[in-house]
Order: C-alpha cells, then sequence, then structure tokens
C-alpha cells in the first residue's frame, strides 16, 4: 500500500488494517510538489515507527532535495527511522548505487536505468540483491506506460536477477490533484485493482505490486490478498440452490492436467448426493457447471468453462463467474488454486 504524509491522517489505523490483509510493503514518496515539506520529518519518523510496530517493510522515493528538508546528512540515516529501501529519484552516482545497496534496499528507476549502469554497478561490487527495478506511477490520464515498453524493461531486469515492482490504482479516495488513479501501465487506470495486480503478477511476471493511490476497499484487499497467496479470486452471480446445496463456494485447484475447454475442480466429485438434472442451458465463458446424475461416475465435478459450449443434459449451469472477473480465467492453468466466491457476499473469511 502506499501512505502520502501530506494526505494520510490516521496512518496507525490503515496500517493496523493493512497488516490484517497481509500487506508486507508500504510505499510513501519524500518530493510531491504539492505536499507541506515541513512536516515530513515528524511524519516519515512516525510511519517508520508504525511499519516497525506492525512488521512492514517501508520504502520511498526520495530527492537530493529530500535531504534538505528531513534534517539528515546522508540516506543511510533513514534506516534508523524505520525505513528499509529508498529509490534516489535523480542526482544519484555510481558509488552512491554500489553503496547503499551494501546497506539496504535501492530502487531504481525502471524506465531510465541502463544495461550500462547495471553492469558497471555490478563490477563495482553492488549487492544485486538489494537492487530492485521500481516502476513510476502516472497521475495524469494518457502517460501510463505504454506495454510493449514495459514488457522490454521487465525482460532487462531479469536477465540480472533484478526484481520489480509497479503500480495499480486504488478504487477508494484517489490521490490528487487530477485524481485519475495512480497506474504504472496506461491500460489499468480504469481496470478494476485485482484485475490489474493479476495482469502485473501472471502476464508480466512482476515481483512486487503497489497500490499507488490512498484508499483501496476491503473487498478489494480480500482479492489482492488472494492473489498475494497465489489464488484467482473469481466472483459469481445468477447462482442456483445447487450452487449453495454443494458448497460450491470457496477455494478450488485446477487439476495438473488443465483440460482445453474447461477448469476442472481438482477436490469434486466428492457427494454422497449426486446433483439431479436441472433444464439444460448452453454454457457460456465463465459457466460455473456440476455434473449431474446423467454422467455417470463424473456426477459432481464441478466446472468453469473457458469457451462458449453448447447445452448438454449431464450439466448443470449452476452459477457465471462476473464480466469482470471473467478476463482472470485465463490465469488458471494446471494445478493453479481459484477461489469462488458470490457476488456482494460480505462475509469475511479472515472470521
Amino acid at each position: 500500500m502506499s501512505i502520502y504524509l501530506g494526505s494520510d491522517g490516521d496512518m496507525e489505523g490503515k496500517l493496523e488494517k493493512a497488516q490484517s490483509f497481509g500487506v508486507k510493503v508500504l510505499f510513501t514518496s519524500l518530493h510531491i510538489p504539492e505536499d507541506d515539506h515541513t512536516i515530513y520529518q515528524t511524519r516519515l519518523k512516525e510511519l517508520g515507527r508504525l511499519a516497525n510496530k506492525f512488521k512492514m517493510e517501508l520504502v520511498a522515493d526520495i530527492s537530493p532535495h529530500s535531504i534538505t528538508f528531513l534534517g539528515i546528512e546522508n540516506y543511510e540515516d533513514l534506516l534508523e527511522w524505520g525505513l528499509s529501501g529508498i529509490r534516489p529519484d535523480y542526482g544519484y552516482t555510481d558509488d552512491l548505487i554500489v553503496s547503499l545497496s551494501q546497506k539496504m534496499k535501492v530502487g531504481l528507476n525502471a524506465s531510465t536505468v541502463t544495461r550500462k549502469e547495471i553492469k558497471r554497478w555490478i563490477e563495482l561490487g553492488a549487492n544485486i540483491r538489494n537492487l530492485e527495478a521500481w516502476h513510476n506511477y502516472y497521475p495524469r490520464p494518457e502517460t501510463g506506460l505504454d506495454e510493449e515498453f514495459f514488457s522490454e524493461r521487465n525482460r532487462l531486469f531479469k536477465e540480472y536477477g533484478i526484481q520489480t515492482m509497479a503500480f495499480i490504482p486504488g478504487d477508494g479516495q484517489l490521490r490528487g490533484p487530477i485524481y485519475a488513479g495512480l497506474p504504472t501501465l496506461e491500460k489499468h487506470r480504469h481496470v478494476p485493482p485485482h484485475i490489474a495486480c493479476a495482469d502485473l503478477l501472471y502476464h508480466y511476471n512482476v515481483d512486487h505490486v503497489l497500490v499507488g493511490d490512498i484508499s483501496i476497499s476491503d473487498d478489494q484487499l480480500r482479492k489482492l490478498l488472494l492473489l498475494s497467496e497465489g489464488v484467482i479470486p473469481l466472483e459469481v452471480e445468477n447462482s442456483n440452490a445447487q450452487f449453495d446445496r454443494f458448497h460450491v463456494a470457496g477455494r478450488h485447484e485446477n487439476r495438473p492436467d488443465p483440460a482445453r475447454d474447461v477448469i476442472r475442480s481438482a477436490a469434486s466429485r466428492r457427494f454422497h448426493d449426486r446433483p439431479e438434472p436441472m433444464s439444460s442451458m448452453e454454457r457460456k465463458c465463465g459457466a460455473v457447471t456440476i455434473d449431474n446424475v446423467n454422467y455417470g461416475r463424473y456426477a459432481g465435478e464441478i466446472q468453469l468453462t473457458k469457451r462458449d459450449l453448447p447445452s448438454d443434459d449431464r450439466v448443470n449451469v449452476i452459477g457465471n463467474v462476473t464480466p469482470t472477473d471473467l478476463p482472470l480465467l485465463q490465469w488458471i492453468g494446471a494445478s493453479q488454486p481459484f477461489d469462488l466466491r458470490l457476488k456482494n457476499d460480505a462475509t469475511d473469511e479472515r472470521n
């Protein structure tokens, strides 16, 4: 999550809630032009204390000007304030990058750092395990990164074993002054956070995903927590009685031998009373189905369709993945866990 020193009020309450949803890393920026920089020192020390209390990493974007209004002599002093990593956004030297990497996590500007620089820092003794490539977020619409450029940059860092980080927008209070989301990729600007997060994790193989905006809903935090655990969250609508009767909601795992047309729940076909036939209907992409008694030994098997399929009197359609979550089906490969939940189900699975 992101915490902004000039706009976030109850930092402790926000971090306590974030911890309950499994948030591991906090990001803050120390060079936002609209902020009152005179409050940064007090607020950053307090945020560092809270990050330590809630056992979270605290990383920050920083510039040479930050040293002045923070009242420190060098970046390493921030370790004592509870920070675990910084990104010197500009004005850095080779010696600074190398020396900082031996003491803390160093974020490199993922858009501008060159292969030549990376090779030079490694030759000079940089601790490659502490180097990460951080992409920017882009407040102004139409300025987010192009996907091809993003992929090309990530491939460069993977060559050297450097982990990558990118931002997704929130769905609650957006950060000013534009209030149009803070994504890395322009295509994610108006996309639900969990869809953008899955795209970064599964399509682009990004290592770390941060929410750029000030706040995010509990529902989205729950979905992001599942994604962080390697589970694809799916909401289901148009469910019927058999969906509830056979306890279809909850955790599933695709079989290790994935089918072309459907996702097959590996743990299904376990019921003593087998499903009776229902009125057959066409199985649109995203249909949640259960095989009925007409399918013999397959009775009880739960599936999700990956493409439109014809009706079958041996297969009951008992719900549909919501249109919003349909893009997530492509990431359910062999042995991939997924979680089915009815839309608008407010049950908190932490309880």
